[in-house]
Formats: structure tokens, C-alpha cells, sequence
């Protein structure tokens, strides 16, 4: 199940790049072929680019790719190493939690509002945040899961996405 779910986070993340490619391209090929401007494109490139952000961060937390100072934690003693590893990973639990649950509370509290240029409900804009925050927490607590039951501190691994 977990695994579906990274492969459509991908895929998402993927369409959500080529769609943040594409509108200013259109934008471009729009003033200055056709000069007809496309009214909304800053708008709904940026928030391409915010659901890209929110929406990819917990595919990149599932590949290791957080920064997580693995250089510093690698000249700990192995027990050390381990509990400052719970630490990391709890608090990072701890802060997707927060920023998943924050940004329930914001749209509920703007379910009639909506962005200026494009008009679009404020709970479409924000959900992309909701929705990343709560992959955040799933992929947070697998890992913290795992560090937990292998009592043990990881290998120094630098992975760069």
C-alpha cells in the first residue's frame, strides 16, 4: 500500500514539474508570438510550485534525502547515535503533525475566501499543504517506526535528489 502510494506521490510530483515548466513557457509563446498575455499564469505557475514543494517533500523524506547533519552524527558512539536518530525522526513527526494540523485549521477558517488573480477557493490553494504535511507524518512515522525496532543506529549515508 505504502509503496502504491510513494509511486503516485512520484508520478504526481513528476506532472506537477512539466506543469511548472510549462506555463510560463505558454506564458512566453502567448505575449510574444500571439501577444495575447495569459491573465493568472504567475498565479498558477506559483502554485504549481507549492504543491510541487509540499506534495514531492515526503518522496524525498521516503528516499533520505532530508538533511539530517549525517557527517556530525557518524563521530557519535553507536547507542548515542541512536537515540539522537529517535530524537530527529520524533521531532520531525512532531513538527509535520503541527504543520499538518495548522493547516487544517487555515482552510477551515477560509473556506469562503479565494486567491486574488485566479478566484480559486483558498481550500484548493492550501490543500496541497494539508496534503503534503499528512504524507510528511506517514513517511516521519515509518521511519521513526523503523529507527525504533532495530535498536541501532543507522550507517552514514549521504543521498542526494
Amino acid at each position: 500500500m505504502l509503496t502504491a502510494v510513494r509511486a503516485g506521490v512520484r508520478w504526481i510530483s513528476i506532472a506537477l514539474l512539466a506543469l511548472l515548466i510549462l506555463t510560463p513557457l505558454a506564458q512566453i509563446v502567448m505575449r510574444g508570438i500571439f501577444n495575447v498575455p495569459m491573465s493568472g499564469a504567475e498565479e498558477l505557475a506559483r502554485y504549481f510550485l507549492i504543491c510541487l514543494c509540499f506534495v514531492a517533500a515526503s518522496y524525498v523524506t521516503a528516499d533520505g534525502g532530508q538533511i539530517r547533519m549525517e557527517e556530525f552524527q557518524f563521530l557519535l558512539p553507536e547507542r548515542p547515535r541512536w537515540m539522537l536518530q529517535v530524537v530527529i525522526e520524533a521531532a520531525g513527526l512532531a513538527m509535520y503533525a503541527v504543520l499538518f494540523v495548522a493547516s487544517i485549521h487555515t482552510i477551515r477558517r477560509n473556506l469562503d475566501n479565494q486567491t486574488a488573480t485566479l478566484e480559486m477557493p483558498f481550500w484548493i490553494f492550501m490543500g496541497p499543504l494539508a496534503v503534503g504535511a499528512l504524507l510528511l507524518c506517514v513517511e516521519a512515522a515509518v521511519t521513526l517506526v523503523k529507527t525504533w525496532r532495530s535498536h541501532r543506529a543507522h550507517a552514514k549515508q549521504t543521498t542526494l535528489t
